[in-house]
C-alpha cells in the first residue's frame, strides 16, 4: 500500500465471527481473517465450544500465526452482545508486532522472572520496529483463579510507561471452569500476557457508570485469600448488606449485586468491588481483593446506555477508531439484561466498532476491578 492509499478498517484490524457449534469453525475464521500475514490471532471462545475440536482446527487451519485467547462469559461480536460464538481478532504484521508470555501457574507467578522477560520483550519489539511508537499490553487470566489482583500488581512493575488492560476468562454464568489459550493448548490457573507495538495510535481506557452514594460500610472480618467478607459493621455480611439495601437477606441474587455494587476509594479514584454470591454460611464472596478495614460505599448506576455511548464517543473526538477491543464485566451484561437494555447496549457497541468478550473481572494497569469496561481504541495510522 503506497502513501496515497487510505487505510480501511479491514486493513488495520481483522475480525471474524462464527457460531461455536459450527462444524469447522476454524476453517471459516481462517478464511475470514484472510491470507495476508498476521502477527497474532486472538480468540474469544464461548464456553459452549468443543475445545478439543477447536484445538484440532487450529492445527489444521492456522499454522503460520500465533494464536492466543480465552473462554468467555459472553461475547462482544458483530451484533453487540452475543452468546455461543467464537470471536476472532487478527492483527496484521503490517501494523502490529507482538510478543506473548504464558504464566503457567498463578500460584507461582515468579514476578522477577516475568518482569525480566517483559523488559526483554519490549526491548526486542522496539529494536525490530523502531519507527513504530505505540505500545500497550493485553492480559487474559483464569477468571476462577482468585489471583488476578496479585498478578496485575506484579506485572505492573515490568510495564514501565506501557498501559495494560485485560479481562478474566469466563464460563458463562456457570462459574465452573475457565481457560486461557496459548501454544495450541487451553490452560487452567494460568494467564497470557500480550505485549504489542504498533504503527497505529492507541488509547487504553476504563469506564464504569457507577456513582458512590453516602451509604458506607466497613469490612470488619474477612478472609482476603478467599475473597470472603464475613462481617460488615460487625454484623453478618450478607444480612448487613441486605439491611442497608432494605432487602430480605434470603432474596439476594446476582441481579441484586449487579444493581447495587459497592466501590472503594483509592486515592482520588473509585474502583468497584463486585459481589459474586452469598456463601452458604452468609459470607459474601467477592470478585476481587477485599480486606478487613476497607470502607465500602454503595453505588448507584447512571443511565447505562447513555453513559457508554458518551464514553465511547469521546474516543472519537479527533479520529474514529478502526476498532475498540473491549473487556466488559459479566455484571454489566447482567444489569443490562435485568433492565431490558441488551439491544440498546448492543447498538452502542456496534456503532463504536467494539469487539471482545464479557469477563469475570477486568484489569487496568496495576489494578483488578469489576463492573467495569476496559479496552483499547486502535486508530488508523496518520501516515501512509
Amino acid at each position: 500500500m503506497d502513501a496515497s492509499t487510505p487505510f480501511t478498517t479491514k486493513d488495520i484490524v481483522r475480525r471474524g465471527f462464527v457460531a461455536a457449534d459450527h462444524a469447522d469453525a476454524l476453517a471459516q475464521l481462517a478464511a475470514t481473517l484472510g491470507p495476508d500475514p498476521l502477527a497474532l490471532i486472538i480468540l474469544f471462545v464461548s464456553p459452549q465450544t468443543d475445545l478439543p475440536a477447536l484445538i484440532t482446527g487450529l492445527r489444521r487451519h492456522v499454522t503460520a500465526t500465533e494464536v492466543v485467547g480465552c473462554t468467555t462469559a459472553g461475547e462482544l461480536g458483530e451484533t453487540g452482545y452475543t452468546e455461543g460464538e467464537i470471536v476472532a481478532i487478527g492483527l496484521p504484521s503490517s501494523h502490529f508486532a507482538t510478543k506473548t508470555l504464558l504464566i503457567e501457574d498463578l500460584n507461582d507467578i515468579r514476578a522477577q522472572d516475568r518482569i525480566t522477560t517483559m523488559i526483554h520483550n519490549r526491548t526486542a519489539l522496539a529494536e525490530s520496529h523502531p519507527r513504530w511508537t505505540s505500545e500497550f499490553a493485553f492480559l487474559m487470566v483464569d477468571g476462577l483463579s482468585m489471583r488476578e489482583d496479585a498478578l496485575a500488581a506484579d506485572l505492573a512493575m515490568g510495564l514501565g510507561p506501557v498501559p495494560l488492560f485485560g479481562g478474566s476468562a469466563g464460563d458463562g454464568d456457570a462459574f465452573g471452569q475457565t481457560y486461557v489459550l496459548h501454544g495450541g493448548r487451553f490452560h487452567e490457573n494460568a494467564a497470557v500476557l500480550v505485549q504489542i507495538r504498533s504503527r497505529c495510535p492507541v488509547h487504553v481506557f476504563k469506564t464504569d457508570h457507577l456513582q458512590p452514594t453516602e451509604t458506607r460500610m466497613v469490612v470488619t472480618a474477612a478472609d482476603p485469600a478467599k475473597r470472603l467478607v464475613q462481617e460488615i459493621n460487625a454484623e453478618p455480611a450478607a444480612r448487613e448488606y441486605a439491611r442497608l439495601l432494605g432487602k430480605d437477606p434470603e432474596q439476594l441474587s446476582t441481579f441484586t449485586f449487579a444493581a447495587h455494587p459497592v466501590v472503594v476509594r483509592i486515592g482520588d479514584q473509585t474502583h468497584v468491588r463486585a459481589i459474586q454470591k452469598v456463601a452458604d454460611n452468609g459470607d459474601l464472596v467477592f470478585f476481587s481483593a477485599i480486606d478487613e478495614g476497607v470502607v465500602l460505599s454503595l453505588a448507584e448506576p447512571d443511565d447505562m446506555v447513555a453513559h457508554l455511548d458518551r464514553e465511547l464517543a469521546s474516543l472519537s473526538s479527533k479520529h474514529a477508531p478502526a476498532l475498540i477491543l473491549g473487556c466488559d464485566c459479566l455484571l454489566r451484561r447482567v444489569e443490562a439484561t435485568q433492565k431490558q437494555l441488551t439491544n440498546d447496549i448492543s447498538r452502542v457497541l456496534v456503532k463504536h466498532r467494539v469487539v471482545g468478550f464479557s469477563t469475570y473481572g477486568e484489569q487496568v494497569n496495576s489494578m483488578h476491578v469489576n463492573h467495569t469496561f476496559t479496552g483499547v481504541a486502535i486508530y488508523p495510522p496518520q501516515e501512509g
